[in-house]
C-alpha cells in the first residue's frame, strides 16, 4: 500500500460526528503514516477551544485558521488527516486536499445524531433543533463532499475497524499504479 500511496497524504472529510478522528488514526496505523486532526491543531495554536473561538473571534476567523492549519500541514507527506467538516467549503481549501487523497466518510444523519446528542463541543449545532441544523449543514456540504475521489458509506454496525480496512481495500481502485512516467502517477 506504502508504495501505492508514495507517501500522498490521505485525507478525511464529512460530517461532524463520521468518525473521521477515530478512522483517521486506525488508518495511520495501518498506513505507517502520522496522524493528524485538523480541529486538534487549531486548538492548540489558538489557546483556545473551537467553542470559545466561534463565540469570541467568530466563524469566519476559525476557517482562516482552518485553511492556515490546512495549508501547512499539507505540504508535509505520509500524513492521515481528519479534518473539521466544513473543511471542504472553502476552494482554497480543495487547492491542499487534491493535492493528496481525499475520502469521505458518509455516515447516515440519524447516526450521527445520535453520536453527537451530548456533545456540547459543536458550535453549529448550539441550536434549538440540532437534527433540523445537522440536515442543513449536511445538505450545504453535500455536494462539495461528494467531490472526494473515495466515498465510503456506512451505518452503525460498522465498527472504525471495519471501516478502515473497507478504506485500505478500496485505495488501489482509486490510484493508478506508479509507472516510469511520474507525470502519469495521479489520482483517476
Amino acid at each position: 500500500m506504502q508504495g501505492l500511496l508514495q507517501g500522498l497524504n490521505v485525507y478525511l472529510v464529512g460530517m461532524m460526528g463520521a468518525g473521521k478522528t477515530t478512522v483517521g488514526e486506525l488508518l495511520a496505523q495501518e498506513l505507517g503514516y502520522k496522524f493528524f486532526d485538523t480541529d486538534t491543531l487549531i486548538t492548540q495554536i489558538s489557546k483556545k477551544s473551537i467553542n470559545d473561538i466561534f463565540a469570541e473571534d467568530g466563524e469566519a476567523n476559525f476557517r482562516s485558521i482552518e485553511s492556515q492549519v490546512l495549508g501547512e500541514i499539507s505540504s508535509y507527506t505520509r500524513l492521515v488527516v481528519a479534518t473539521g467538516g466544513g473543511i471542504v467549503m472553502a476552494k482554497q481549501n480543495w487547492s491542499y486536499l487534491q493535492q493528496g487523497l481525499v475520502i469521505w466518510l458518509d455516515a447516515p444523519i440519524p447516526l450521527l445524531l445520535e453520536r453527537l446528542q451530548s456533545d456540547r463541543t459543536r458550535p453549529l449545532l448550539q441550536t434549538p433543533n440540532p437534527a433540523q441544523r445537522l440536515e442543513e449543514i449536511f445538505q450545504q456540504r453535500q455536494v462539495m463532499y461528494a467531490q472526494a475521489d473515495l466515498k465510503i458509506s456506512f451505518d452503525d454496525l460498522q465498527t472504525p475497524t471495519i471501516i478502515t480496512t473497507k478504506i485500505i481495500e478500496l485505495i488501489p481502485t482509486v490510484l493508478r499504479k506508479p509507472n516510469s512516467n511520474p507525470s502519469e502517477n495521479t489520482l483517476n
